[in-house]
């Protein structure tokens, strides 16, 4: 059994695991303990805490051995699983020697370990015991030392007081001395300050620096030596006292004045540099180096004193002055003085385009002075150029945004938006080859903000608006006085109809288009959405004064002014032509990105170019049938019947008409053409179906057949040009004619129901009461025949085809005079 459980220790691991060893460390000597008592009492802290370490570890035992006693009985159990696995069978027994063996080895070794392990916490023990008697001698030796410290210091606190008398003494003896030592300069100071008043009244600047830098010095000497002497005094450390302070600080105060006055004419002759460098530089180099001087000497005393000034000697008053970003501070107010400088007087109004232009030379000149001259006047390190370009956007940029917020006209937004987006950053101005450099260094943005832009362009837009509003509304008087006139309208190069209006309409939009397009395409699209918009609304106020137009004419046709009306409104649609290419021009200038950019609704010009044309075209064909008029009251009369007087003059009337209409621009030429085609026929049928003629007899029906044959071939001559143009309808209104007359002209009434399919196939817009007056026409139709005729038409009703154009449906059936059916014998 003992071997499994060593078997167990070896598989699963070591039931009683050894504890930590405490490596002895060297024992140090009693010479370096006392080195430093400090150390001393470290090490002894070190030392009780390494025996408070080994009696925890003391402790640790007893619950180890409970834990072995567990961990036997675990090995044990895992022995007996482990053993019942590898000898589950008879031959397994064989190597049980070889596992003997190699588990005995083992079991040796962890032996060994198991000693060295024990033979090493014992030492440990024995060595922490070592350094606690150690650290109690030490501490009984570091306690006895401070006593004898103690009595020391308690017996020399007599001597230190008989020693005050003899610092007072040694205190005045030093101020004394501070004094003898000053003397001369304390009487030389309000001679130099006067010598340097005229240096500098004189602009001997350099002189007057160097005896300026003499002062100070002289100033910060006194006032350390008396800090010092306040230190040795008793108050090292403290500030100097308010009195010593304040008469030094009135003794020097013509030091501050000279300061100022240095300072002034400093950046007088900043300000001036663009001036001074054309004629004399030195005072501009004199300057530069005096504003070095004081900032070299502000890095040093910084350098020097400025880490230290709680407990060290302070800044001397006035530092440090920061003359260097002074300089710079001078240099773009006088580039903003500058700016100021140009003239204001004739700013608004067409003068802002001078005003720019006078900047424009203004600051190339002034950059050419500084790159030319000023810029080998200062340190590298100045850049001055980059300088002077930095001040003068910022100038700029205030100036425009203060430009930008008058009341501009549309003249002074374009001079100001081409002068920033175009002029400023030229070959001219800012993009000269000899800047483009600088200008990338300095990566000044813009010179208007990408919204002020927006700003500026949305005005200009509403100015150009109100300009083409006042524009369309004066040329649509004009062309209302025009109607008035009493001669034909002009023509055009082709003999087309036309007013001046679509001229200036069309020259105004394009050239607003084309200037917009000088500042850029964002701009353009939105001047042309602008005329897109006004375009809708003047052809609206157009189609209104068209529908006055004519309801004026109506109202006294005869009138000698409206002598040229159908002229007018000939000429009228041949406007709306020209319009209408000008609008699909002006849309397809807009670029495609600006289609979802504008908030409100897109315009639609060409939904009222249409509207206007359709509504011109009505009163063209009231006007064709008021001229028909009094032609078609005898159409289809039985004098017509015999004579057919009325047909000749109506063709006359139809042909001036047609003439006419050859003025006007296609494809509403052929419009206009087709529309009195329909109306003609219309009318026609209009008048056969008022029965004003009803046939007697076969001859009567041949007659009336074989005139309307012919009224059709004379309608067809006038018409023959229709065919040629390429508008022919898909359904041909004068095509009616012939199938009415075959209607007629058919001798077998019983034929009449193909007759009647025929004519509602090809018309399906057919009613029964048209097909009833037909036959009422005839005269020679039974009551069975026109039952079974009306049958079969109410039978085969259908829906109108898509595209189709009705005839019928504009013709009313007048109501029958007779309150009975028609006899079923001829009629007589």
């Amino acid at each position: 059994m003992v071997l499994w459980v060593q078997i167990a220790s070896v598989r699963f691991g070591d039931v009683s695991k050894p504890l930590p060893s405490f490596p002895a460390p060297s024992n140090p000597s009693a010479g370096q303990v006392f080195v430093s008592k400090c150390q001393v009492v470290k090490n002894v802290h070190f030392k009780i805490s390494t025996a408070k370490a080994l009696s925890k570890n003391n402790d640790m035992d007893t619950r180890h051995n409970s834990q072995v006693e567990q961990a036997e009985h675990l090995a044990r159990g895992a022995a007996l699983k482990w053993a019942s696995g590898v000898f589950c069978r008879p031959e397994h027994l064989e190597r049980l020697s070889q596992y003997r063996k190699r588990e005995s080895q083992r079991t040796t070794s962890i032996h060994s370990r198991l000693k060295s392990v024990v033979q090493s916490y014992l030492e440990g023990v024995g060595w922490g015991l070592q350094q606690l008697r150690e650290a109690r001698t030490e501490l009984e030796e570091v306690s006895h030392a401070l006593r004898k410290a103690g009595l020391e210091a308690r017996r020399n606190a007599d001597g230190v007081k008989s020693l005050e008398t003899l610092r007072e003494i040694s205190f005045h003896h030093c101020q004394l001395l501070a004094a003898v030592s000053n003397l001369p300069r304390l009487y030389s100071v309000r001679g130099m300050v006067l010598e340097t008043e005229r240096l500098v009244e004189s602009r001997r600047l350099l002189e007057a620096h160097a005896r300026l830098m003499d002062l100070e010095r002289w100033q910060d000497d006194i006032l350390w030596q008396l800090q010092g002497e306040a230190g040795n005094a008793g108050t090292a450390g403290s500030a100097l006292s308010p009195e010593d302070e304040e008469l030094v600080t009135k003794y020097f105060s013509g030091v501050g004045r000279l300061v100022e006055a240095l300072g002034k004419e400093l950046w007088a002759v900043v300000s001036s540099s663009l001036a001074l460098a054309r004629q004399n530089p030195t005072p501009f180099v004199s300057a530069v180096r005096i504003v070095e001087r004081e900032e070299a000497l502000d890095e040093a005393l910084l350098e020097e004193r400025g880490q230290g000034r709680g407990h060290g000697r302070p800044l001397p008053p006035g530092r440090p002055r920061c003359w260097r970003r002074r300089f710079f501070q001078v240099l773009e107010e006088a580039v903003s003085a500058r700016f100021r400088s140009v003239s204001y007087l004739h700013t608004r109004g067409p003068g802002l385009a001078g005003h720019l232009s006078a900047l424009q030379h203004s600051i190339m000149a002034d950059l050419a002075t500084v790159r030319h001259l000023l810029e080998h006047c200062v340190p590298p390190h100045y850049r001055l150029t980059g300088a002077y370009l930095r001040a003068s956007h910022r100038c700029l940029h205030a100036h425009l945004a203060q430009v930008s917020s008058w009341e501009l006209e549309s003249g002074e937004i374009f001079a100001m938006l081409n002068w920033v987006l175009h002029i400023y950053n030229s070959p001219d101005m800012m993009g000269h080859p000899e800047l483009v450099v600088e200008m990338q260094r300095e990566e000044l943005g813009p010179l208007i903000s990408f919204e002020g832009l927006d700003q500026l362009q949305n005005k200009y837009v509403q100015s150009v608006r109100k300009s083409v509003s006042e524009w369309m509304h004066k040329a649509l008087e004009v062309e209302l006085t025009d109607w008035q006139r009493d001669q034909e309208p002009d023509t055009d190069h082709e003999g087309f109809y036309q007013t001046s209006l679509p001229t200036i309409i069309t020259q105004m939009l394009e050239e607003n288009a084309r200037v917009a397009l000088m500042i850029g395409e964002s701009l353009r699209d939105g001047t042309i959405q602008m005329g897109l918009y006004e375009m809708e609304n003047l052809l609206n106020r157009f189609r209104e004064a068209l529908v006055e137009f004519g309801k004026e004419h109506r109202r006294d046709p005869s009138n000698n002014k409206n002598k040229f009306y159908l002229h007018y409104l000939l000429a009228s649609i041949s406007n709306c032509i020209i319009l209408k290419t000008s609008t699909e021009s002006l849309q397809q200038q807009r670029s495609s990105r600006s289609a979802g950019q504008f908030s409100r609704t897109p315009p639609n010009p060409l939904a009222a170019l249409d509207r206007a044309v359709r509504r011109a075209c009505r009163l063209v064909m009231d006007q064709l049938l008021l001229d028909l008029q009094p032609f078609l009251q005898g159409l289809l009369t039985r004098s017509w019947l015999v004579q057919g007087d009325p047909t000749p003059k109506l063709c006359q009337v139809l042909e001036r008409h047609l003439d006419l209409y050859g003025r006007v621009r296609p494809p509403c030429r052929q419009r206009l053409q087709e529309e009195s085609q329909w109306l003609l026929v219309v009318e026609y049928v209009r008048a056969l179906i008022q029965k004003r003629l009803v046939c007697r007899s076969a001859e009567e029906r041949r007659q009336l057949a074989q005139r309307i044959i012919q009224d059709d071939q004379q309608f067809r001559e006038i018409f023959h040009g229709l065919e040629g143009e390429g508008s022919v309808p898909e359904v041909n209104p004068l095509a009616l004619l012939p199938v009415l007359a075959d209607f007629i002209r058919l001798k077998d009434a019983n034929m009449l129901t193909l007759e009647v399919s025929g004519l509602a196939a090809k018309y399906p817009d057919i009613s029964d009461e048209h097909v009833s007056v037909l036959l009422d026409i005839r005269g020679d139709v039974s009551r069975d025949v026109r039952a079974t005729i009306l049958d079969l038409l109410e039978q085969s009703t259908a829906p109108l085809p898509a595209g189709y154009r009705p005839i019928f449906t504009d013709i009313l059936v007048p109501p029958s005079s007779m309150s009975f059916c028609l006899p079923t014998a001829k009629c007589a």
